[in-house]
């Protein structure tokens, strides 16, 4: 039998005592029900484990998830989602709330917790072992068949043979029209058939025209494209022959105007010639071309070899006035030395050095 809520208190060695008498559970169904209980109906609980009211597990328990799980990142996006219209309704609220007055001088407002309800944070987990007994439910039987209850009363009535009709009689007619009915498809698949027959028959004798007159065309075609190659190639033959007579013609006018244009170009093409220079003395040519180049060298070559030996003798000259000037400055230095600076032979071996 399910009990109420039960409430008690351990002090020493003391027993469980209920806060009230065990009473009829109300509302309470013989079978478990098939389907779920709507959401808006109000049921009267009678066992805790089943009061939507408790929560199951320890309160202060923490959310913890595993190191291997990974979060998911539309459910991440949801509760953001949700954080943030937390965050936004909270300040709205914040905003339409009426704000205390601003302190007077030398006092401050501080944060002060009103809610009713207390929470007690701390790294300590407590945990108790709870336990309670159910009644267990009996499987609901399967609903029988709904069969209806029958009403009206029950009449029966006797039919002999031959009472409603004569079978032979009645069926006359019926055979008449089935066998009209038979014949009648009859004589109309056969006349269906010979039309068929008929139409192909037409169509055998329309094909066979159709490819007389086709190989006809066929003929027709193939003379016609004869007949205009053949024409194609005899004009073609005509423009050959014009063109020849007409190249022939060209060359003979051309011959002719040549003879008569070249009649005196070899004398002035000699004489122009003759004016250019192509026609010279092989003497005079080989002098213009040969020595007189030959000559100007040899020159060139004995003008640089007299300016080389003017330079080489500049050059000598240079160096034995350069050598007389040297020798008459240092005679002139070793005559001056002694009346300026006269110095004892042993403090002075430059000196000495310098007079030998």
């Amino acid at each position: 039998m399910a009990t109420d809520l039960l409430s008690h208190k351990e002090m020493g060695s003391s027993t469980y005592t209920y806060s009230s008498h065990p009473r009829v559970v109300q509302n309470r169904k013989k079978y478990r029900a098939l389907e779920p209980p709507v959401s808006n109906e109000t049921y009267n609980y009678g066992n805790i484990m089943y009061d939507r009211r408790v929560v199951r597990g320890n309160t202060y328990a923490q959310n913890m998830l595993p190191l291997s799980a990974q979060p998911d990142p539309v459910e991440l996006q949801r509760q953001q989602e949700v954080h943030r219209r937390a965050l936004a309704k909270k300040r709205a609220k914040e905003l339409l709330r009426a704000r205390s007055p601003e302190p007077v001088e030398g006092r401050k407002h501080i944060d002060v917790q009103t809610e009713l309800y207390l929470e007690e944070l701390g790294d300590r987990i407590e945990e108790k072992d709870m336990e309670c007994q159910t009644d267990a439910f009996l499987d609901r039987p399967p609903t029988p068949l709904f069969i209806p209850a029958k009403t009206g009363v029950d009449i029966a009535t006797q039919i002999l043979d031959g009472e409603l009709f004569d079978f032979d009689l009645e069926v006359k007619p019926m055979l008449e029209v089935l066998v009209g009915k038979t014949i009648e498809q009859a004589l109309l698949e056969v006349m269906e058939e010979e039309e068929l027959a008929a139409l192909r028959e037409q169509q055998r004798a329309f094909e066979e025209l159709r490819d007389a007159e086709l190989a006809e065309a066929q003929r027709l075609q193939e003379q016609e494209r004869r007949h205009r190659e053949e024409k194609e190639r005899r004009m073609k033959q005509q423009r050959e022959m014009l063109l020849k007579e007409k190249e022939t013609a060209e060359k003979v006018a051309a011959r002719a105007f040549a003879q008569q244009y070249l009649a005196d170009l070899v004398p002035s093409v000699f004489s122009s010639l003759r004016d250019n220079g192509y026609f010279y003395d092989p003497v005079e040519r080989d002098v213009e071309t040969v020595f007189m180049p030959w000559l100007m060298e040899e020159v060139e070559k004995n003008l640089q070899k007299n300016n080389l030996g003017r330079t080489m003798l500049d050059l000598l000259i240079r160096e034995v006035v350069q050598k007389q000037v040297d020798e008459f400055n240092k005679m002139e230095y070793q005559e001056r030395a002694p009346l300026e600076t006269p110095a004892p032979l042993e403090a002075s071996p430059q000196a000495n050095g310098s007079a030998n």
